[in-house]
């Protein structure tokens, strides 16, 4: 007791610095357990990772890359059993089709993208077919169409008389103006390679319109009508005869409705469409084929077909001439 009077200092207020110095010390250490607290609950890290690109073709590499803060393992995932450990690279999908690809970080972090690797730009070409369908003879003065089968963006004509690129489309409609043996030039896209399609030209032939005339009496019509689409079925000369009908009974239209009755069904399509069929499927024989006048013209807006298969033996080989 002495010796705090000889200090000049009451004993109280010794008390009172040492629990203010236990105030400060605890402060400091909650302020740390604060932090710490925080820093494990609150501040959870995020994966900070991309990919180049989320739809590829099979020759493209996809590109990955991981800048997640404080990161030391990784594990790439793409979606088809194989896998890289490096934070960085590019990988080469072996089929094509729609993958996840899945990043885990450290073991718990993860984020994943949605890849989509489609067929090479080159394979795609080479595997679509690109055919022309048309007739392989023509008329003077009389529209010819060719079609092309198989897909592509750009479709360029060339009929061969003119020197240049006479149509564009799938479908090509082109009227020549003089006779002769041409070959049509299709370019289907810009870096394939042109297909061709041959077709000879000739003069009207006026012979052929003196075989029945239209109005001589209804039954002669019908007649006509199904000889001439007999004579496709049969295998003979496609143009002459479609081009005939087309001329005579339909003013030019290849695109008059055709109703087909065959063993009980009902189809419906376009001439066109129609003798085409004709000419590549099989025996057909023709019972009846009549037309409907449009109001006020000469010229039919339908025609209606009954028609079974044939089997008859003596039937000839169906061949486009």
């Amino acid at each position: 007791m002495q010796d705090d009077f000889n200090s000049g200092r009451p004993v109280s207020t010794n008390r009172q610095n040492y629990i203010f110095l236990y105030i400060i010390v605890t402060i400091l250490l909650l302020a740390g357990l604060i932090f710490l607290f925080k820093s494990s609950l609150f501040d959870k890290r995020t994966v900070n990772a991309r990919i180049l690109k989320d739809e590829i073709f099979l020759n493209d590499a996809l590109v990955y890359s991981d800048n997640t803060s404080g990161a030391e393992k990784w594990l790439w995932e793409f979606g088809n059993g194989d896998t890289s450990t490096h934070q960085n690279g590019s990988y080469h999908f072996k089929k094509s089709g729609a993958y996840i690809v899945r990043l885990t970080v450290d073991g718990k972090l993860q984020q994943q993208f949605p890849v989509d690797v489609k067929e090479n730009v080159a394979q795609v070409f080479q595997d679509t077919l690109l055919t022309i369908n048309g007739p392989t003879q023509g008329i003077v003065n009389e529209e010819v169409r060719l079609e092309a089968q198989g897909n592509a963006r750009i479709y360029e004509w060339s009929f061969g008389e003119t020197g240049r690129v006479d149509v564009k489309g799938p479908t090509a409609l082109y009227t020549y103006h003089n006779p002769g043996t041409y070959l049509v030039k299709l370019h289907a896209n810009n870096n394939s390679r042109p297909v061709y399609h041959k077709i000879r030209i000739t003069n009207p032939d006026s012979s052929i319109d003196a075989i029945v005339a239209p109005g001589e009496g209804e039954q002669k019509a019908i007649d006509d009508i199904r000889a001439h689409l007999q004579a496709i079925a049969n295998g003979g000369d496609f143009n002459r005869h479609y081009y005939y009908l087309v001329r005579r009974y339909f003013c030019g239209d290849e695109k008059v409705t055709v109703n087909i009755e065959s063993a009980g069904d009902n189809k419906q399509t376009d001439f066109y469409s129609y003798c085409m069929r004709l000419t590549f499927g099989g025996g057909v024989s023709i019972d009846e084929a009549q037309v409907t006048l449009k109001p006020k013209s000469t010229c039919s807006s339908l025609l209606t077909v009954k028609q079974h298969a044939s089997t008859s033996s003596g039937a000839k080989k169906h061949s486009r001439r």
